[in-house]
């Protein structure tokens, strides 16, 4: 049976789907229709990507804006990862806040992340591959982030490996957020 357990961040969750071990291996069910409509999450993935990254590797914070927001699911297919989620939404008992999960591909688990929510992580492995399942499809216009370093969070990484534009993002107390709780 799936489990879904609340984050602090409302409207965020971690998903514990089973995970069936045998001799072989295992097999992991990321998603079904029906079990997500009976907890009222989103059922419609436009797009699906994935990404892999190498030890002391961060990526983040990342979103997109209005009209092209969206909620992403993400999860860990390979090594080990510490995701970071921050609340961007302007009315939100947690809105500037932040909130971290392991995720790795022993575990299973997911996070769940609607709009409004700045997404990133950081690498505890050689390397890991996260799969990423998105609402909306990609729009440059609108894709955007806040700075990795930006949130009050201590990341667990000495010589941090970023993008230059993840370096280049806003900072948190800079970013005017378009998104308003409840509004999604």
């Amino acid at each position: 049976m799936t489990e879904f357990r609340n984050l602090s961040l409302p409207g965020c969750l971690e998903i514990r789907p089973n995970v069936f071990d045998d001799e072989r291996g295992c097999f992991v069910k990321t998603f079904h229709r029906d079990v997500f409509e009976s907890e009222g999450l989103n059922t419609t993935w436009n797009e699906e990507y994935y990404s892999k990254s190498y030890r002391d590797v961060i990526r983040g914070l990342h979103f997109q804006v209005p009209p092209h927001d969206h909620v992403k699911m993400v999860y860990c297919l390979q090594g080990r990862v510490l995701d970071v989620i921050v609340d961007l939404r302007q009315g939100s008992p947690s809105c500037g806040r932040f909130e971290t999960i392991e995720l790795s591909s022993e575990s299973g688990n997911i996070v769940y992340i609607p709009s409004g929510i700045a997404h990133g992580f950081c690498v505890l492995t050689e390397h890991a591959t996260m799969q990423y399942k998105v609402s909306t499809v990609y729009s440059a216009e609108h894709d955007c982030g806040i700075r990795w370093d930006s949130i009050g969070f201590r990341w667990p990484i000495v010589t941090p490996i970023i993008s230059a534009r993840d370096k280049g993002f806003p900072g948190l107390d800079a970013f005017k957020s378009p998104f308003r709780f409840g509004h999604d």
